[in-house]
């Protein structure tokens, strides 16, 4: 039998960025992950990034990854410009005006996780089994029981389910789920483009929903989200490869140049996810399986980091280990954190969606303010980088 103080199942950024956390306070931990353990980054760019906040930088240089997620590929972003299509609405800032060194980071999600396995591999109060499927979970008033797939029993005080969107463990532990379907699918790809990026995240907004650029290491590289309704989804994705870079560099109204999709256009739905109940007995949601919101402000990751930051906070303290109280704390202030960032997406997609002359003359009003009233648009600033 292996014994461990924390069981993590789900081995993505956010489950090892907690693993790590807590193997650094001297907790014993084991990570479950039916995937195969994080590899090196390829030469072509990644199309899954995340946009890092300096509050999730520094939670990465707190764990001292940081330097070996820069090391892979990590393309800071200094400027940032924000429109809405076929109206006067924009809004753009960098980081002189906020005094600071950038806005933030755009970092493939690949090199997230093998920095922090790397980081992993060397702590002797970590197990990590990659390629691992378990086949039983079972808890008492004081443990989990979980019997992997091989038929090996692992005892954990506490097991954290940070196994994504569609979590089976939320779903056998009847853990209820608000959802609603945002009626977006997301595009996602690497494209070259005739200009540089001039280190600037660009986004605007399009009657069917918006399209963001993002700045990758390469200054003639940007990785885009196109969050779509799905019959254009269906639409573009069915284009030839020329027809879809002349459907994209219209749709960004060519800010950047020719644009050239240069790998493969992958589509995924869009859905609000949000556990109404996040811990039952020992064991606790995080991440993905207890939230997923539109990427529209690029949060999703870092709302998961944050939870990773908090957990670790409570589990860290002296005392009996992963008290109910404790568990309690963390699942208040993450829901509470969590919910205010549902409720703000779902009210910049509605504002932001659709060719109404009163939603647009709204849009264009409130953007054109902002953008000119100084401290105003530093607290709008700082909310988007994370500050």
């Amino acid at each position: 039998m292996q014994q461990a103080q924390v069981c993590i199942v789900g081995g993505g950024a956010v489950g090892l960025t907690l693993a790590l956390g807590l193997a650094k306070a001297d907790i014993n931990v084991l990570v479950i992950d039916s995937n195969g353990a994080p590899q090196p980054l390829a030469a072509q760019f990644a199309n899954r990034v995340s946009a890092i906040s300096l509050a999730s930088q520094t939670q990465f240089e707190q764990l001292g990854v940081w330097q070996d997620i820069v090391s892979q590929r990590a393309t800071p972003y200094t400027h940032m410009d924000v429109r809405d299509q076929d109206s006067f609405g924009k809004i753009a800032f960098n980081n002189v005006e906020l005094d600071l060194p950038e806005l933030g980071h755009i970092v493939e999600n690949d090199a997230i996780r093998y920095a922090l396995f790397t980081a992993l591999q060397q702590l002797d109060n970590v197990t990590l089994c990659f390629d691992t499927r378990y086949q039983t979970i079972h808890q008492t008033e004081t443990d989990v029981l979980i019997t992997l797939e091989s038929g090996i029993p692992v005892m954990a005080k506490l097991l954290v389910a940070a196994d994504g969107a569609n979590s089976a463990i939320r779903t056998q532990f009847k853990m209820p789920l608000t959802f609603w379907d945002y009626d977006h699918h997301a595009i996602v790809a690497t494209v070259k483009t005739q200009l540089p990026h001039d280190a600037t995240a660009r986004q605007i907004f399009l009657d069917t929903g918006p399209l963001a650029f993002l700045p990758l290491q390469d200054e003639h590289h940007h990785s885009i989200v196109w969050s779509t309704s799905p019959e254009e989804a269906k639409r573009l994705m069915a284009l030839p490869e020329v027809e879809f870079n002349k459907a994209l560099n219209v749709a960004i109204d060519g800010q950047c140049g020719l644009c050239e999709v240069a790998d493969d256009r992958a589509v995924f739905p869009l859905k609000m996810r949000y556990a109404q109940q996040w811990l039952n007995g020992k064991i606790v949601l995080m991440g993905d399986a207890a939230h997923t919101i539109h990427p529209l402000a690029g949060l999703g990751m870092n709302l998961g980091l944050k939870d990773a930051e908090v957990l670790i906070e409570r589990l860290s303290k002296e005392g009996e280990f992963a008290t109910t109280r404790a568990l309690r704390e963390y699942e208040r202030s993450r829901k509470l954190d969590a919910q205010k960032h549902i409720a703000m997406m779902q009210g910049l997609k509605e504002l932001f969606e659709g060719s109404n002359p009163v939603k647009k003359l709204i849009r264009g009003v409130g953007l054109s303010l902002v953008d000119n009233l100084g401290p105003i648009k530093t607290l709008f600033a700082k909310e988007a980088v994370g500050k």
